[in-house]
């Protein structure tokens, strides 16, 4: 029997009977199975096969194979048969009757048995049964394409979202698909096809040719059928639509997204930039996000009296055609929410609004729209919107927070500023600031021209650790505390002493504040210099620990109270310059002749330290050099190299002297080089020019320690006023000597020295050799004496007194006539 001619029949025996029970032919499957060659079985009877009585796969029935055989109907069953190699063996078989044949003749063929292995016909049934199922199943679209993709068979799940309500059979993707969706779905199945590779869970968008507005979200897997000769005749596909979980990750992606983008910047108008920008795309064709002016100021947003709040356009995205004008106004109600304004530029339908609210405040709203042959939104998409407005809206509020305390800082460091251009008697000053970008924020540079006594000038730069509003207010503070230092003549060195102690005392405060306690020693503080090595704060432990943490998070960190200071004194009459530096880079000069240079200072350790001795440092200035202070964000390279920034330095420096710019200009040339990547921190340039106080515009006199000696100073003081056309001062002048020297021969002892100075102010110094610090008081109506330093406050402008090496100095300053 040749197999070929039944295909179908692959793997299945079959045998030819006769009217008499005989084989006649068998097929090569069936010589398989028995181990019984043709030529053996032909001839055969089929009982002397069978090993035991047939089980009829039906109804029980008496009448076994050969009454069903007789009644001309066919018969299955299971049944045991012996083969050629001795084994018995189980089969399912059916008996088929061939119609036609005649019923007497015995000789002739009359049945077709068809049998095969009782297991093997079980996975046959479960496999026809799979089949079938996976056909009436309506949870997966299940299709059978052909060599062409041609729809060969497919379940009733698909003619839904096919859009079509005959049959699919015959027919391509593209016949009800867009063209695009449906190029996708057959590059997928062709790449299947020739290489066999299965595919898993691509995911694809199907939009049909009735309905093309949102489609579904398609996961097709795919795999290729092939005949049992390893021929391709197809493939079977499966779809399952995953719309509703492909758009709830779309909507925790958007929502990730927008949250990300708009934490990116501490700009308003950047954030809701990035925000309208965020929303374009999958979600919306237009976005509109209006906020509150006074959002830009950092204020918080107020309604008028009728609870309308009035909203600027502040941000738009989308098509240039179809995005509406940024700067129109629009007064919306308490929520925000209603589309008034927003429907004449955009459209009254597919489009949703949301409030923009933070914290109880209204700060804007959003406003998204679709276009009209996209899907209306849905609520799922209003939900959605609505939580991203309550994200955006917490990140336009830090950004008005922001804004608020940025403002407040640059105004706090403005304010503590001296102005960029000073001239006094010993120096030209003009200074350039640059504070950091919005990134960075307002630092704590600082810088000061402070007068001092005898004509000199305090000439001072500093950098606070840290950024913000609380750097600001620290830099204020160590400003304050210069200020009232240098009141004191102290020499460089030591009042870097004093300010390095304010610096720990402030850095034990705030770790006090921030913790309720603090280590000294783990701070490298000296616990016998600032108090035990453990301190609780008193209301450390009676706060809660919310209350504690939001505590925390508003006060500064201990760290942010470090820096670095560099202080320098310029004495116009000597000429000399005295600096100390807290690790503070040092001054560089260009001299009258044309050369750079930085003074030999040595650095110090930086403020909060605590314990270690500063170094003061003297040097002879001609008259026109220029100082150069400045913070390390002037010579710090991105990459932190310093030594190129500070050569780069010295070279401007040297460029703007030889051109003999005004300072002002000078500065401006110096700072204008920077690139931008150098401004990682505030820039400070201050630039003084020095200046001399001729030796004809001093006087000098040694007074003997005699009474007597008072009238000739007087009369000496008298004369060189007169020289210097200040007869006006003579009087208040002699009247200020003589009591000055008066004290200083009584109390003092020893050689006295007075010298008078013509500058800005007219200086009257009188030196001794004591220590002691006069005191002004208020003298009783009975006491003779006690009203000199009174009298002489009186008659000044300013007066003071100050430690030398070998006793103090009082000194007074009076007002030049016509000044």
């Amino acid at each position: 029997m040749d197999d070929s001619r039944f295909p179908f029949l692959d793997g299945v025996a079959g045998v030819l009977v006769d009217g008499g029970g005989r084989i006649m032919d068998c097929t090569a499957a069936a010589e398989t199975l028995l181990a019984l060659p043709a030529g053996v079985l032909r001839g055969r009877r089929v009982r002397e096969l069978l090993a035991a009585p047939a089980e009829p796969a039906g109804p029980p029935s008496t009448a076994g194979p050969q009454g069903y055989a007789r009644r001309g109907s066919s018969w299955a069953g299971r049944v045991s048969v012996h083969t050629g190699d001795g084994r018995l063996i189980a089969l399912e078989v059916r008996i088929l009757v061939l119609r036609g044949a005649p019923f007497g003749d015995r000789s002739s063929a009359r049945y077709v048995v068809l049998g095969a292995r009782a297991g093997a016909a079980d996975r046959w049934r479960q496999d026809q049964a799979f089949t079938r199922e996976l056909f009436l199943q309506d949870r997966l679209g299940l299709v059978v394409f052909d060599q062409d993709l041609r729809i060969v068979r497919t379940n009733t799940h698909l003619l839904p979202y096919s859009g079509m309500p005959v049959t699919l059979t015959g027919r391509k993707l593209a016949d009800f698909l867009q063209p695009q969706d449906a190029a996708a779905f057959e590059q997928h199945l062709r790449e299947v096809m020739e290489t066999g590779r299965p595919l898993v869970l691509a995911e694809e968008l199907a939009r049909t040719v009735i309905d093309p507005r949102g489609g579904r979200m398609m996961a097709i897997s795919a795999f290729r059928l092939q005949a049992s000769d390893g021929a391709v005749i197809g493939l079977t596909a499966l779809f399952n639509d995953i719309t509703d979980e492909y758009r709830t990750r779309r909507r925790l992606a958007l929502l990730h997204q927008v949250t990300v983008a708009t934490g990116r910047s501490l700009s308003v108008t950047e954030s809701a930039q990035q925000l309208a920008e965020a929303l374009v795309g999958d979600f919306a064709d237009v976005a509109v996000v209006e906020v509150a002016p006074a959002v830009f100021t950092g204020e918080e947003p107020a309604p008028d009296r009728d609870g309308l709040l009035l909203l600027r356009r502040t941000a738009v995205a989308g098509p240039p055609e179809a995005v509406p004008a940024t700067g129109d106004s629009v007064q919306v109600g308490p929520d925000g929410a209603e589309a008034a304004g927003l429907a004449a530029d955009l459209g009254e339908p597919w489009l949703v609004t949301a409030p923009l609210i933070a914290r109880g405040l209204l700060l804007g709203r959003i406003g998204v729209r679709r276009d009209h042959w996209k899907e209306a939104f849905e609520e799922e998409d209003r939900t959605l919107l609505r939580e991203i407005a309550a994200r955006a809206a917490l990140a336009l509020d830090n950004a008005r927070r922001y804004t608020r305390e940025h403002r407040a800082a640059i105004g706090l460091q403005r304010s503590l500023l001296p102005p960029a251009v000073r001239s006094v008697a010993a120096v030209s000053t003009a200074s350039v600031y640059l504070p950091t970008d919005t990134v960075g924020g307002v630092g704590g540079d600082w810088f000061d021209v402070i007068p001092l006594s005898s004509a000199r000038v305090a000439l001072v730069v500093g950098d606070v650790t840290g950024h913000g509003l609380h750097a600001s207010a620290t830099m204020g503070r160590l400003r304050t505390a210069v200020r009232t230092l240098a009141d004191l003549d102290l020499e460089p060195d030591e009042l870097l002493v004093h300010l390095d102690d304010l610096v720990a005392q402030l850095l034990v405060e705030a770790a006090l504040a921030a913790d309720g306690e603090v280590d000294l020693e783990a701070e490298g503080l000296d616990p016998g210099r600032y108090g035990a090595g453990v301190q609780s704060h008193p209301w450390a432990e009676a706060e809660a620990e919310g209350e504690r943490a939001a505590g925390r998070a508003a006060r500064p960190e201990p760290g942010s109270f470090g820096g670095t200071c560099l202080y320098a004194v310029y004495d116009p009459v000597a000429r000399t310059c005295t600096v100390a530096s807290a690790g503070h880079p040092p001054p560089a000069v260009a001299h009258p002749d044309g050369s750079t240079e930085y003074l030999p200072v040595a650095p110090g350790p930086p403020l909060g330290v605590g314990g270690l001795p500063f170094e003061a440092t003297r040097v002879v200035l001609e008259p026109g050099s220029v100082l150069a202070l400045y913070t390390d964000g002037l010579i710090e390279r991105g990459e932190g190299d310093i030594d190129s920034g500070m050569d780069e330095l010295t070279r401007r420096l040297a460029a703007v002297r030889a051109q003999d710019l005004p300072l002002p200009e000078a500065g401006q040339r110096i700072i204008a080089g920077l690139p931008p990547t150098r401004l990682h921190d505030d820039v400070t340039l201050l630039l003084a020019r020095t200046k001399v106080v001729p030796a004809a515009d001093t006087a000098v006199w040694s007074v003997e320690p005699d009474p007597a000696a008072v009238g000739r100073v007087r009369e000496d003081a008298t004369r060189t006023l007169v020289a210097w056309g200040l007869e006006e001062l003579a009087f208040t002048t002699e009247l200020v000597l003589s009591e000055l020297v008066t004290n200083a021969i009584r109390y003092a002892g020893g050689p006295v020295v007075v010298r008078l100075i013509r500058a800005d102010m007219l200086t009257c110094e009188v030196s001794d050799g004591s220590s002691t610090q006069p005191r002004m008081r208020r003298a009783r109506l009975t006491d003779e004496g006690g009203r000199g330093l009174y009298l002489v406050a009186q008659l000044t402008s300013r007066w003071g007194s100050r430690y030398t090496t070998s006793g103090k100095t009082i000194w007074t300053e009076q007002e030049l006539p016509g000044r």
